[in-house]
């Protein structure tokens, strides 16, 4: 790659990547800044080390299906990742139309269970519900 934020393998996994927008929204790039923590102790903040992923567009905030293509794209499936909403004495909004994905190094993030956070249905009867009503899995 070339230019002022040209990254090559010698960064790890960070740098500036440019995605397409997730159809069928006009055409549209998805600006995503990630870096993988390993700068974290070198820049003063204290442990753990933080991997993050910044993604933003020029005309919206990006949508729910774009954050999730973003989780699969820099995380394994399994992965724990999160959207923060810090005190409001530390909001920082540098991008208004930006959103973060973060994840801590080493740290298993705790998880409500699935079942507090909606019905878990078996595949066969999500199928059914989604036939019911005429949604496309």
């Amino acid at each position: 790659m070339r230019g002022q934020m040209a990254t090559d393998a010698n960064h790890g996994n960070n740098g500036l990547f440019i995605l397409p927008a997730i159809p069928p929204k006009r055409p549209l790039v998805l600006q995503c800044f990630a870096t993988d923590g390993s700068e974290w102790a070198r820049l003063g903040f204290t442990p753990p080390a933080w991997e993050h992923v910044s993604v933003s567009t020029l005309v919206r905030c990006p949508t729910w299906d774009e954050m999730c293509l973003i989780k699969t794209l820099f995380w394994d499936p399994e992965d724990v990742v999160i959207q923060l909403h810090p005190r409001q004495s530390e909001y920082v909004n540098n991008h208004p139309r930006c959103l973060h994905l973060w994840r801590p190094i080493g740290v298993d993030l705790p998880t409500p269970p699935s079942r507090a956070v909606g019905y878990v249905l078996a595949p066969e009867s999500r199928e059914r519900a989604a036939e019911l009503l005429g949604v496309v899995l």
